[in-house]
């Protein structure tokens, strides 16, 4: 069966693929030589690089594939790559990241996509790989800019998007197509093949993209677990077909590039969960990415066999554990899961609480526990709080404050620095190598990661014998290109930008790097606001200036700061006010503003955010 939409695309179960381009073989390694018969190499080298300029020297095309990361390839979230052949354009992935220290005030960062906006006629469908939220948060922001194109994913990730979508008030505007690792998906130029990747989430996936320059292989969010909680494993007899095809480019998570070895397996960490159950007396508080429905089927089974009642607070981990048991992606115990007030009715030996903020989030069901403001749930002396998650990058002081804050309130903290409680989802070192082994490709971009763990694994890569001029470790915005040749370049268009937009309450994107840096400088030196009342005519001061300062130094401690800073902006009324021959209120402003932010350094080495008022009467 055969499905077509308006965009021009179809998808069918279990449609024939084209065999790919054929692997191009390995120079042989060249021996050193010395004297004229070293002489004689180099000139035969240079005679032969001459001769070869006509047919390999790179030309840019319409006809050239181009992939464009907007974002995922300087940080841990924020997923989104794009892949651009003639008119056709796809997307993979629309993720939001967390804000750091730097960010205050900030809930969210999503990527900017003024390009993509300005080209969503030509975007022919989105591919979502899996359903964290760095890889699905920014959809209900993003994809009404695009015009809502199709939404291509598997079923669990589906439902995630349906909830999301409907808590925007975007259900029904949106196409989602669910489809099965079976299916093969045409989108324009694209042809696209799944294979199921073991992650912390079921139904992840990588792609096999078809593309008339070559197969492209998208491999983010992944490790090979042999022994998976699901016990469906990574199915590495497709990804060694598509390597026995013909890999022209591959690109693969690089979060744990600087990890060797392998990563340890879901089910060894149910069986460190099962003991640690097993072992604890009183309550349980469980915090747990809210998505990690393995996680929580373990969880679950672990509370039933030791005939413990799961109490689950934090709306996206109900949200999701509803999602995962209408879908069949989670099994429970009959009357297990019960209300926060029934708890009293059972000893603490036979409680769980499972919750979300395992990233110190503020809002979320274990910072607010932490805090004691949770309604239902309070920290007694025999509580054992279990954080089974590793801190994203930027999120350590969160995690950390909330670990302090349920350790004073007298519960045991066991986390991933004090037992294996966490394992991740992304592949060690071996893992990495062993991917690479098996797509054999030409080229080689490494994604989803910070810039050193990219660099990381792109130095793997180069052990795997692929040539350093066939690696590209690229920035969000840059763009790898590829030719008909299969010759590739990084290539820059100023016309697609890479910035964060940034999420704030309802606002999306009115918070630009200036009011960042402003509040990164009310924030570090506080504010000081000196209030001038002049005459309008005769522009002289009518009273003493008043003086407000937040954040930069206490009022009734500073009588003389306070005293001195009155007589200087007197001073600068009297003397720059008289300059002009007509009242230029904007122009006293900015030097009273300049003025006494100098003077307010020299006193006291700190630069509060000077905010002159002049008012006229």
């Amino acid at each position: 069966m055969i499905r077509k939409n308006q965009h021009g695309s179809r998808f069918s179960p279990h449609r024939p693929s084209k065999p790919g381009l054929p692997q191009d073989s390995k120079p042989a390694n060249k021996q050193n030589a010395s004297g004229s018969d070293r002489l004689e190499q180099l000139i035969q080298k240079a005679t032969n690089l001459t001769s070869s300029l006509p047919t390999s020297r790179y030309t840019a095309s319409r006809q050239n594939l181009r992939i464009i990361p907007m974002g995922g390839i300087e940080e841990v979230g924020e997923n989104m790559t794009v892949l651009e052949y003639g008119d056709d354009l796809i997307v993979i992935d629309m993720g939001l990241a967390f804000p750091d220290d730097t960010m205050p005030g900030v809930d969210y960062i999503i990527p900017d996509t003024k390009w993509l906006e300005q080209n969503k006629r030509r975007i022919r469908g989105v591919i979502i790989t899996h359903g964290h939220l760095d890889h699905i948060g920014a959809v209900p922001y993003i994809l009404p800019k695009l015009g809502d194109p199709p939404v291509y994913t598997m079923a669990l990730t589906a439902g995630f998007i349906k909830k999301r979508l409907e808590e925007f008030g975007l259900v029904g505007r949106s196409r989602i197509n669910v489809l099965t690792k079976d299916d093969t998906l045409a989108l324009g130029s694209f042809k696209i093949r799944f294979f199921r990747l073991n992650h912390s989430i079921p139904d992840s996936v990588g792609l096999s993209i078809t593309t008339p320059v070559g197969q492209v292989v998208y491999a983010t969010d992944w490790k090979f677990d042999h022994t998976p909680a699901d016990g469906k494993p990574t199915e590495f007899d497709k990804i060694a077909k598509f390597g026995a095809e013909g890999v022209l480019l591959l690109m693969s998570d690089s979060t744990n590039s600087v990890k060797p070895g392998y990563c340890i397996s879901e089910r060894e960490l149910g069986i460190t969960i099962d003991r640690t159950f097993s072992e604890i007396k009183g309550r349980i508080i469980f915090a747990n990415f809210a998505t990690s429905i393995s996680r929580i089927q373990q969880v679950f089974n672990a509370a039933a066999k030791y005939n413990r009642k799961i109490i689950v607070t934090g709306r996206s981990m109900v949200n999701n554990i509803e999602i995962a048991l209408s879908l069949g992606y989670l099994k429970i115990q009959p009357k297990i899961v019960i209300k926060s007030e029934q708890a009293k009715k059972y000893p603490d030996n036979q409680i769980v609480v499972l919750t979300t903020g395992s990233q110190g989030e503020d809002a979320a069901g274990l910072a607010r526990i932490a805090r004691g403001d949770h309604k239902t749930i309070k920290i007694k002396k025999g509580d054992t709080a279990i954080v089974s998650a590793s801190p994203i990058p930027g999120n350590e002081r969160a995690v950390a404050a909330v670990l302090s804050n349920l350790t004073r309130l007298g519960a045991h903290v066991i986390y991933n620095k004090t037992l294996d409680i966490h394992t991740s989802g992304h592949a060690h070192q071996e893992e990495l190598k062993l991917m690479i082994a098996l797509t054999k490709p030409k080229f080689f971009m490494p994604i989803h990661g910070e810039h050193h763990m990219i660099v990381t694994h792109a130095e793997l890569g180069k052990t795997m014998g692929i040539p350093e001029q066939n690696i590209f470790s690229l920035d969000n915005g840059q763009i790898l290109e590829i030719n008909s040749a299969r010759e590739a370049k990084s290539v820059e268009d100023p016309k697609i930008s890479s910035g964060y937009v940034f999420i704030d309450g309802l606002g999306v994107g009115d918070v630009g790097e200036v009011v960042i840096r402003d509040r990164q400088v009310m924030a570090q030196d506080g504010m000081f606001v000196i209030i001038v009342t002049l005459d309008r005519r005769a522009g002289k001061l009518i009273n003493q200036p008043d003086i407000i300062s937040r954040g930069f130094i206490y009022m009734k401690g500073n009588d003389d700061l306070i005293r001195e800073v009155k007589h200087e902006v007197r001073k600068l009324v009297e003397s720059k006010g008289k300059e002009k021959l007509e009242p230029n209120w904007a122009f006293l402003r900015n030097i009273i503003r300049d003025e006494i932010g100098e003077y307010l350094y020299q006193k006291t080495e700190r630069r509060p955010m000077v905010l002159p008022v002049i008012i006229e009467v």
